[in-house]
């Protein structure tokens, strides 16, 4: 047979094992386009199959990059930031130029100012020693500044090849199969899910001038808390819209748990405004401190949701931070954040460990 790759995930497709990656019954053979089992089932079923690569495998697969001469469309999400950088990316993709893109702009209140969004995103980027040539805001899944982000990567590959990478879950296959509809190159085949992991391999895609874009495999980030908890928990904790802002007056000594995921300990002083920013669906609950401790131990995956199933999670980590300005965002990774009001608060945070925790200067007003 000749060789044949999935237009799903980009896995060279097999017939003879159905337990190892890119496998396809001979029959299916005959469908245009051609993808493999696990994309089939992915797309048709929501049903994801546990594959052998190891992030080592898909930075093995990205340092090929350097060897081109392209431009590189990096990817991040903004609700997730945190678990989006790739440590070390500039090295992987040698001297290319990077186009730096924030995805899922939609999931923040509209009055956030875009300007903070994108200066705050390139600061984050020089953190991780990128300097990238140009910073767009989006959202894939709405359809919104995809013209702007088309027209920047047409003005800065001239006339080179094109590399999309990013961390899992950003959205790199959904923007990618907006920007093929959006160039007119082909009909949208790429698999795209909330799981992560989704892409395999390098998926070639002509630009109609002898030049191609590539989607490259999602580079698997252990701070996302995606890959703490089961399939079915994942839709809970993801936002798909303008995230609707949670306000609590907290007393000193108090406690908000955010699912059985992430704990925040509010020690004073005094009386002080916190907001949640998280999706919808994520169980938010308030108690005393006091309680907290014997709360999570009788109430992780009954009233504190996700996880919903019993799953061995990792022995929570401690973080404590003092905020010295007028608003702070305590980060969760994947989870998203709570903003602080007023300078002074201490605060102690946990989160299973592997979890992203962080501290950052506020990125809403309110």
């Amino acid at each position: 047979m000749d060789e044949i790759y999935c237009a799903g995930c980009g896995v060279k497709i097999q017939t003879e094992d159905p337990q190892a990656l890119g496998y396809t019954p001979q029959s299916a053979l005959q469908h245009d386009p051609i993808v493999c089992q696990r994309c089939f089932r992915l797309t048709h079923y929501n049903e994801i199959q546990d594959v052998s690569l190891t992030a080592d495998d898909f930075l093995t697969m990205l340092s090929k990059i350097s060897e081109h001469d392209a431009l590189v469309v990096y990817l991040v999400d903004l609700f997730d930031s945190a678990g989006s950088w790739v440590p070390g990316l500039q090295r992987f993709v040698g001297g290319n130029p990077v186009l730096l893109v924030g995805n899922k702009r939609d999931l923040f209140p509209k009055s956030t100012n875009p300007n903070k969004l994108s200066s705050w995103i390139r600061r984050s980027a020089r953190e991780q020693g990128l300097k990238p040539v140009d910073v767009r805001l989006m959202s894939a899944s709405r359809n919104h500044g995809l013209d702007e982000v088309a027209a920047a990567i047409d003005h800065y590959r001239k006339g080179r090849d094109v590399y999309v990478v990013g961390a899992t879950n950003v959205g790199k296959s959904t923007f990618i199969n907006h920007l093929i509809q959006h160039l007119g190159t082909g009909d949208s085949a790429i698999t795209t899910s909330r799981f992560p992991g989704t892409t395999l391999d390098f998926i070639e895609i002509p630009l109609g001038d002898g030049c191609n874009l590539y989607d490259t495999p999602g580079i698997i980030n252990d701070h996302q808390a995606a890959h703490f908890i089961g399939p079915r928990d994942l839709k809970k904790i993801m936002p798909v819209k303008e995230i609707k802002p949670k306000v609590f007056q907290l007393n000193e000594r108090q406690t908000l748990f955010l699912g059985g995921l992430g704990r925040l300990d509010y020690i004073g002083p005094a009386r002080r405004s916190l907001i949640v920013y998280a999706s919808s669906s994520l169980v938010i609950h308030r108690t005393k401190m006091e309680q907290a401790d014997d709360l999570y131990a009788r109430q992780l995956g009954h009233l504190l949701t996700p996880p919903s199933e019993k799953v061995d999670l990792p022995p929570m980590e401690r973080f404590d931070f003092r905020t010295d300005q007028q608003a702070c965002d305590l980060v969760f990774s994947g989870l998203g954040w709570i903003t602080i009001k007023g300078r002074g608060a201490r605060i102690t945070a946990y989160a299973p460990k592997g979890i992203g925790v962080s501290l950052r200067p506020s990125l809403i007003k309110g």
